[in-house]
């Protein structure tokens, strides 16, 4: 089989692999970063994981998504997860869009697709599930933000991109983290520091627009107002403040962190993107486990990428040839996930895992 993934762990996560290899008990908290249509290219791991790997499970296993990452989470977290992600991935893989679509047309188009796959029955079948707590973040919205007014908002993304740079603790004066969590039980990550933070509890009212307001990108979609059972407010993409999760999970150093992810590199926050120098820091990272495709594999995919969000306006009024791209990346990355659990069942894992360096 071609090496389609990467594995890379911290320290303690690559001491416990290279000792036992990856035992689904050793794994509390499965995390799921920002990305837009970059998780295209994960449903391979995440059917591996949860129509398999998982398959057992008895103890909670705590999901926490940010952005896309909590759309993924949101339909595996489901009774009939597989059955939830396909039918999220198809109306995904599905979207259509005006040659210049602003922020309410995306708005509208990403409800539809949450709609395919959640409803109140939906979400509350989420909560009752015997071994998955799903968690969510978003942020809500300070100054600028706190009002859907365009030309308001790309003054407040320059501002605080400048004070971002100089600092990312800044970030505080833009937006404060809401955490919200399945209630049965608390997650490992519940007293997450370094901002100030909601903690909102998920019910099944509220569930749809945590999801929305956890995607809601400023400028590109519309910030959830008023969600149901959290301070009132503007909330938008939790990816402002944690677009890949660069923060201590879980703080146990005998738990695995697991985190299918689409790159191999952490960026605490979106507008950290194209700051080289800031990384998620190898503390924070020491029980975590990253699976990604590897270098190769991606050049090998169309166009050597893997989807992201320019793609809507690089094949703007091509949408069908778009759809055909981005269903071509979702059928080579099938292999991912087989190759995922032929590692873990053979122990190869053992040996194809390398440490993480910031």
């Amino acid at each position: 089989m071609s090496a389609s993934l990467t594995f890379i762990a911290g320290s303690r996560a690559l001491e416990i692999i290279r000792d036992e290899g990856l035992i689904p008990e050793r794994v509390r908290v499965v995390a799921g970063a920002a990305g837009g249509p970059k998780w295209l290219v994960l449903g391979g791991l995440d059917r591996a994981l949860f129509g398999s790997f998982f398959k057992n499970r008895r103890a909670p296993l705590f999901m926490l998504g940010t952005s896309i990452g909590s759309w993924r989470f949101a339909a595996l977290s489901q009774k009939s997860g597989m059955d939830a992600l396909e039918s999220f991935e198809k109306a995904y893989l599905a979207q259509t869009y005006s040659r210049l679509p602003m922020a309410a047309e995306v708005t509208q188009v990403s409800r539809e697709i949450l709609g395919a796959y959640i409803d109140r029955d939906r979400a509350s079948e989420i909560l009752k599930h015997p071994y998955i707590r799903l968690s969510m973040l978003s942020v809500r919205s300070r100054n600028f933000f706190a009002l859907d007014f365009l030309p308001l908002l790309g003054i407040g993304m320059g501002i605080a991109g400048a004070f971002n740079f100089l600092s990312r603790s800044s970030m505080g004066l833009f937006f404060e983290r809401a955490l919200f969590y399945d209630t049965r039980d608390l997650p490992p990550f519940f007293d997450l520091g370094g901002f100030p933070i909601h903690k909102v509890p998920l019910t099944a009212d509220n569930m749809p627009d945590a999801i929305m307001a956890s995607g809601a990108i400023p400028l590109v979609m519309q910030g959830i107002r008023n969600v149901p059972g959290a301070p009132r407010g503007m909330y938008r993409d939790g990816g402002m403040i944690d677009y890949q999760l660069g923060m201590q999970i879980d703080p146990d150093p005998e738990r695995i962190v697991l985190y299918p992810h689409y790159t191999d590199s952490i960026i605490p926050g979106w507008l950290d993107k194209h700051l080289s120098w800031r990384r998620a820091h190898e503390n924070v990272m020491r029980n975590v486990l990253i699976v990604c495709p590897s270098k190769e594999f991606i050049s090998a995919l169309p166009y050597g990428k893997i989807p992201d969000r320019g793609d809507v306006m690089r094949f703007r009024g091509r949408d069908r040839e778009r759809m055909d791209y981005w269903n071509r990346v979702v059928e080579m990355c099938r292999v991912m996930g087989e190759e995922l659990l032929e590692s873990v069942e053979s122990s190869t894992i053992c040996r194809k895992v390398v440490e993480y360096k910031q």
